[in-house]
């Protein structure tokens, strides 16, 4: 009986160390045990090797197929290449198989000190994070000789996938309350986005209570009292600043497990670094991936083996048994193999002064996995809506002053259907009303808007084009905006001061 195929990256730095000693606990706890419905690691070539070789995606072609084919990908850390075009190679794998939702769990761990548990402050709670849009799109342009631009993307489904899989997740593990982080009242469009989509999935799940907080009080709530939330979920930057800060209040990255869900193919990694400092040296802490590994086996159906593996870590953890990175500095440290090997050797136990997981029966490997799309899927969340042209935004490399600049835009735009309504710079209105201590840079937002007595609607996007056109003949055209109403509502957000 051949057992459930999973793809298998070791990674860069400490990562084949680590991978070595996590595959090796989980063959000593029967995880590999094919004639028992267990899985079988396919090793795939990823990261630095690869990139060497001159492949800026920085894995082989045969790893796509193999990864594709498994559903599942469990990777050690990677090195994202200095220079040379190649990106990182884990926003590429999340972003190329659409693992949309980032899940991480934080836990008090026995042995592992922090001003919590100094404090008898228990925490368990976890974040889910949306891991393709963003900034994370990496869609830059340099607009001037001052201006850089990162365009920020936030779509209706990539919102309804995170949060449904964020009501799901709360639903399997009994959480009672989940919190929307969010910039909703700065960004208003995109962040407001996220938030009303939230409100939305919430109204199927009534028997989980939703709050929501602006992510800067988040953060400081974090510090002060992170026991009052149970699950959080957040736009992608957001996400993972909050993500990384949690890490930090339970001990750090080695102690933060993290899974990447997608309808088809997930990925489970450590979220830590590479570490080239130690690699080679057989000192690395091997918890992160260890408990990356266990949240891909209860993705599978492995409960009986997580639970078991989950308790022999906690009671060695407890034991006192740990690497150089943390632990108590009076009693010496153990190297990599001989840390898992503490864990096998408790393989069974439980610990006591925490509460121990719950040992399932034994279960055999599963992934329910959706057809293969036969082509790329266009999601869709708002269909049937009455969009209607009402003007442009036309972004220029200029560096007039905002009254010179409106005298030559109203010339421009004087047998058009359009009239000049605001110029803003870096977001703020300069003109017809400003401050004369606005500092302005080489780029700015000229909007036009239509006259008074033309109807929404009356007009197409060729009139828009056209007017851009006329004022590309004097100045450069950084990029333009079309003005709609959706469904009435303004598609377009005001300037800061307007």
């Amino acid at each position: 009986m051949s057992g459930l195929k999973i793809a298998l990256a070791k990674g860069d730095g400490i990562g084949p160390e680590i991978m070595d000693a996590t595959i090796e606990l989980f063959k000593h706890a029967g995880v590999m045990d094919a004639a028992a419905g267990g899985i079988e690691f396919v090793p795939v070539e990823m990261g630095a090797s690869v990139f060497a070789k001159g492949n800026t995606r920085g894995m082989t072609d045969e790893a796509v197929k193999i990864t594709e084919d498994s559903g599942i990908l469990f990777k050690g850390p990677m090195e994202t290449p200095k220079g040379g075009g190649g990106k990182s190679i884990n926003v590429t794998a999340r972003k190329m198989w659409n693992a949309y939702a980032n899940f991480r769990v934080f836990k008090t761990l026995p042995g592992v000190e922090t001003v919590y548990s100094k404090a008898g402050i228990h925490l368990d709670f976890s974040v889910v994070r949306e891991n393709i849009e963003d900034t994370y799109g990496g869609v830059e342009h340099r607009l001037s000789n001052d201006m850089i631009q990162c365009k920020r993307l936030i779509s209706a489904p990539g919102c309804d996938e995170v949060h449904r899989y964020a009501f799901h997740t709360a639903q399997k593990l009994g959480v009672k309350k989940i919190h929307c982080g969010h910039k909703a009242n700065i960004m208003k469009m995109t962040d407001g986005l996220f938030l009303d989509r939230f409100k939305q999935a919430a109204k199927d799940f009534p028997e989980i209570e939703t709050g929501d907080v602006i992510v800067d009080a988040l953060c400081m709530n974090l510090v002060v009292k992170p026991q009052q939330y149970q699950m959080i979920v957040l736009p992608n930057l957001q996400g993972d600043i909050v993500s990384d800060l949690c890490a930090g209040l339970v001990g750090g990255l080695g102690f933060a497990p993290s899974a990447n869900i997608g309808k088809h193919i997930s990925i489970f990694e450590a979220v830590h670094g590479t570490a080239p400092d130690i690699a080679g040296k057989g000192v690395a802490n091997p918890t992160s991936l260890v408990l990356s590994g266990l949240m891909m086996l209860r993705h599978l159906g492995l409960d009986h083996h997580a639970a078991l593996i989950e308790n022999a870590l906690l009671a060695t953890l407890e034991s006192g048994i740990h690497t150089g990175d943390f632990g108590n500095k009076a009693k010496p440290s153990v190297g990599t193999k001989e840390f898992v090997s503490a864990i096998k050797d408790r393989l069974g136990s439980k610990p006591t002064t925490v509460k121990a997981a719950e040992v399932p029966a034994k279960s055999v490997a599963k992934l329910n996995r959706p057809e293969k799309p036969t082509g790329v899927q266009v999601i869709r969340t708002f269909k049937n809506i009455v969009t209607q042209v009402v003007g442009c935004d036309i972004y220029l490399d200029s560096p007039l002053s905002p009254s010179t600049l409106a005298e030559e835009m109203q010339r421009v735009c004087e047998d058009t259907p359009f009239r000049l309504s605001i110029i803003s710079n870096r977001g703020t209105q300069v003109w017809p009303i400003g401050s004369v201590y606005t500092e302005c840079v080489d780029y700015y937002r000229v909007r036009f808007e239509l006259k008074d007595g033309v109807l929404a609607g009356s007009i197409g996007q060729s009139r828009t084009v056209a007017l851009m056109d006329k004022v590309a003949e004097k100045f450069v055209v950084c990029s333009y905006e079309l003005l709609r109403l959706f469904d009435g509502v303004r598609g377009y957000s005001l300037a800061q001061g307007q």
